[in-house]
């Protein structure tokens, strides 16, 4: 079961904005992603369902990090695995869409639920049903930051989840058009990397991420 409350939980991944998405070939593989990532200075770690056995995962990076990391499940489209990945220390639920039932089911298990949007209808429905952020995915495809801010405009209440096409070079812009939180894919956790034990490299990437929010922060700070 999760370590922490829901609201902690929002606070910690707001606070942190970073969260790198591990959707790898073996379950051995996404623990020493998990490794590198935490080496590299990131807390927030979410394990997707395409790994295999990853409730097990799940269950095995509690055991190891405790409350030292905040765990979520993603790629998650039914209650039942939202039960089995609570069960096993998942913190919050992350889904591609949205769908009501999975909201509530994460809800009744005292975790914050992420579900995926595209368009302004579905941001509303999603923050209308009690969504704690929303996942704008694929971002990019719609022309990533200036999409967010367009989005915002209208919907300034809402905490956005960006994924797709996040990296070093773009997370800085998200940040400034808006982002609560990044997710990012294979651009940090990236399998071939790890097949080939460059696990260092996921690291250094960690790290520069790390840097690029902060001082991406700072700059909005300053100019507010």
């Amino acid at each position: 079961m999760s370590l922490m409350a829901r609201a902690e939980i929002c606070r910690r991944i707001q606070a942190e904005a970073l969260i790198p998405i591990i959707r790898v070939p073996s379950p051995e593989i996404a623990i020493r992603a998990a490794d590198a990532i935490l080496a590299g200075g990131i807390s927030i770690i979410e394990v997707t369902m395409t790994v295999p056995d990853a409730p097990s995962v799940i269950r095995t990076l509690r055991e190891r990090f405790q409350d030292r990391v905040v765990l979520g499940a993603g790629t998650v489209l039914d209650e039942k695995t939202v039960r089995s990945c609570v069960e096993a220390g998942a913190d919050f639920i992350v889904s591609p869409g949205f769908d009501a039932a999975i909201l509530t089911a994460a809800h009744a298990c005292g975790v914050p639920m992420m579900p995926g949007a595209l368009t302004p209808t579905e941001v509303i429905a999603a923050w209308k049903a009690g969504a704690d952020m929303v996942k704008i995915f694929p971002c990019s495809a719609l022309g990533g930051p200036k999409y967010l801010r367009a989005l915002r405009g209208p919907l300034p209440q809402v905490k956005y989840l960006v994924t797709g096409g996040v990296n070093a070079t773009t997370a800085g812009d998200y940040i400034a058009a808006g982002a609560s939180a990044l997710g990012v894919g294979s651009e940090l956790v990236d399998a071939e990397l790890l097949a080939s034990g460059r696990d260092s490299v996921i690291t250094r990437r960690a790290r520069e991420l790390v840097d690029v929010v902060r001082t991406a922060r700072t700059t909005m700070s300053v100019r507010a």
